[in-house]
C-alpha cells in the first residue's frame, strides 16, 4: 500500500474516530437532559415529559442553596411545617390545594361525598368489636355464645354492605365520570367506610342523606 492511501487511510480513521466519540457525546447529552426532566406522574409510561419550561415552573417553589448546611436543613424543616400545617387545615376543610396527592381530584371527592352521605355498616365495626369484645370476657357461657353471634353477624353484615357499596360505586363513578382515570377509587371509598363518620379525614362535606 502507498504512502497516499496509508495517509488517506489514516485521516479517516481520525476523523472517524473524531465523528463516532462527537456522536456519543451528543447522544449521552441529549439523555442527560431527557433524565433532568422529571416525567409527569399522571403521564402513562411511555409518554414524553413535560416540557423544560413547565419543570422548570414546577420547581419555582424550591428554595436555592444558600451554601451553609445547617441553613438549609433549616429552611427545609421549615418549609415541611408550613406544608404539613396547610394540609391539616385542607383535611379539616376538604381545600383541594393542600391535599394529599391520594385525596386529589374529582373523582376522590366524589367517593368521598358518596360514601359520607350513606350509612355504613362497616364504620360501626371498632365500637361493636369493643362491645363483643367486653361480652366475650365474661365468664358466663351463654354470654360468650352471644358475643360469638353477633361477631358472625356483624361480619356478614360488613361484607354485604361492602359488596352492595362496590356495585353502587362503580356504577356512579362511571356515569359521572366516563373518560377520568377511576383506578383505586372503590378501595379508597371501602377503606373510608371503616372509619367512624367524625373521625374521617378529609372531613366529610356533605350531610347523610344528600346527594353528592
Amino acid at each position: 500500500m502507498g504512502a497516499g492511501a496509508r495517509n488517506h487511510v489514516g485521516l479517516g480513521f481520525v476523523f472517524g474516530s473524531r465523528s463516532s466519540k462527537e456522536e456519543k457525546a451528543a447522544a449521552t447529552d441529549k439523555v442527560s437532559a431527557d433524565l433532568s426532566q422529571p416525567r409527569d406522574p399522571q403521564a402513562p409510561k411511555g409518554r414524553p415529559t413535560p416540557k423544560r419550561a413547565v419543570a422548570q415552573s414546577q420547581r419555582k417553589t424550591v428554595v436555592a442553596s444558600t451554601g451553609n448546611r445547617k441553613e438549609d436543613a433549616k429552611r427545609a424543616r421549615e418549609r415541611r411545617r408550613v406544608e404539613m400545617a396547610k394540609q391539616r387545615e385542607a383535611l379539616a376543610s376538604g381545600d383541594e390545594r393542600y391535599l394529599p396527592a391520594r385525596d386529589k381530584g374529582p373523582v376522590r371527592r366524589f367517593v368521598r361525598d358518596f360514601v359520607d352521605s350513606r350509612f355504613s355498616v362497616a364504620e360501626m365495626f371498632l365500637p361493636l368489636a369493643v362491645i363483643i369484645l367486653v361480652l366475650s370476657m365474661v365468664r358466663v357461657p351463654s354470654i360468650q355464645n352471644i358475643a360469638l353471634i353477633l361477631w358472625l353477624a356483624v361480619i356478614a353484615l360488613i361484607i354485604v354492605d361492602s359488596v352492595g357499596l362496590v356495585f353502587r360505586l362503580r356504577k356512579a363513578l362511571s356515569q359521572r365520570f366516563p373518560d377520568e382515570p377511576r383506578r383505586g377509587a372503590v378501595a379508597y371509598g371501602l377503606m373510608r367506610t371503616l372509619q367512624m363518620r367524625r373521625l374521617r379525614l378529609p372531613k366529610p362535606q356533605v350531610k347523610r342523606g344528600e346527594r353528592p
